[in-house]
């Protein structure tokens, strides 16, 4: 018979007293986890500005889109890229470093160019904001996703079809041991303008499929349809999955993707996120975790005071590239095929400034 496993066994020896205290913790922690801070050897060299990337690996599905020839074929083809972006998201860390890693919290003023993403020849785009609220429970960490993103697919005709899409919770699990990793779990929605809505549920090792990173996904056609069938897709989001009723495979992330590029570091701004963070993911790619930690403390006491010059001027953040709206009439809109909760969401608007020539992402999906 093997040896109980011990807590943090997949830790380094180094860091194993710190690993134990910072489960000790979050385990006695109320507020958001957000706040805390975690040992480096679990830190990713990336911030969570950068995620939005993510959903630029796959180009050809996003352009794609726009050669849709029914409302129907759209709406299938928004959810399987959507459900195509999830494997670079949540599970390529747990492939290139062992194990899920905590992506460094972004700061005030930190830019990554990628959360507007269009394909100008297509005619399709993208728009979107999000956070994260953090808290333990039953062993595991849940990640409350706020926010949504807005799709939209400019017809042949010259109209406009658009699609809500919000984010699904985390779970984080094997945290005793060091080892974390990710299982998405409940519901998200992708809701079109012309009626047709996916209800994505996640499951995870135990459930309805026993396995891993599992969904079904539901495709309802517009309520006032006659005779449209209703679609479904089972299988691993990080793999592949297909139609129910057909049989036929519908989509495969098992294969190369490509690879968000981005200017020279030494060319960017000192508020661009691989800029700002440059020193810490040196840190934290070489195993250096005391130049990590250092840089890591010195960009968040920076941070800190700012914040406190902030509040003794009376001043409030000026936002570069978004504007804030106390509810997005787009969520607003199609909520309530979901039930929306809150009704309402709070949510900040992309605006052209700079224009997007000046912008050097290559999110366009050209």
């Amino acid at each position: 018979m093997s040896e109980t496993p011990t807590v943090g066994e997949a830790v380094p020896d180094a860091q194993r007293g710190s690993w134990t205290s910072f489960l000790k913790s979050i385990a006695s922690f109320s507020g958001d986890l957000s706040s805390l801070t975690a040992p480096p050897f679990i830190l990713s060299p990336v911030s969570l500005t950068e995620f939005p990337a993510y959903w630029c690996e796959r180009p050809e599905l996003f352009a794609a889109i726009a050669d849709a020839t029914s409302d129907e074929d759209r709406a299938k083809r928004v959810l399987r890229w959507f459900i195509s972006t999830l494997k670079g998201q949540y599970t390529s860390r747990n492939e290139s470093m062992g194990s899920e890693k905590k992506p460094l919290n972004p700061v005030l003023g930190e830019v990554f160019y990628a959360y507007y993403i269009c394909n100008p020849e297509k005619g399709v785009s993208l728009q979107g904001h999000s956070a994260q609220k953090t808290s333990f429970s039953g062993g595991s960490i849940i990640v409350k996703q706020i926010g949504h993103a807005t799709l939209t697919v400019t017809l042949p005709n010259g109209e406009k079809d658009e699609y809500l899409i919000t984010l699904p919770r985390l779970r984080i699990d094997g945290l005793w041991y060091g080892s974390p990793y990710i299982e998405l779990c409940e519901t998200s929605w992708i809701v079109s303008a012309s009626g047709w809505v996916s209800t994505i549920e996640y499951k995870g090792k135990g459930y309805f499929s026993g396995k891993s990173h599992s969904y079904k996904a539901t495709l309802t056609p517009p309520p006032s349809s006659r005779g449209l069938p209703t679609h479904i897709f089972e299988g691993t989001w990080h793999e592949k999955s297909k139609n129910v009723k057909t049989g036929e495979l519908f989509h495969d992330v098992t294969g190369p993707k490509e690879e968000v590029s981005v200017k020279p570091v030494e060319e960017m701004d000192e508020w661009e996120s691989r800029k700002l963070w440059g020193l810490v993911s040196k840190g934290i790619r070489e195993g250096d975790f005391e130049l990590a930690s250092r840089e890591k403390t010195r960009i968040e006491n920076e941070q800190r005071q700012r914040r406190r010059d902030e509040v003794a001027a009376g001043t409030k953040w000026e936002l570069k590239h978004f504007v804030h709206v106390d509810s997005d009439p787009t969520y607003e809109r199609y909520g309530k095929f979901f039930n929306a909760n809150p009704p309402t969401e709070d949510a900040y608007v992309f605006q052209h400034n700079p224009p997007l020539a000046e912008f050097d992402a290559p999110a366009t999906g050209a």
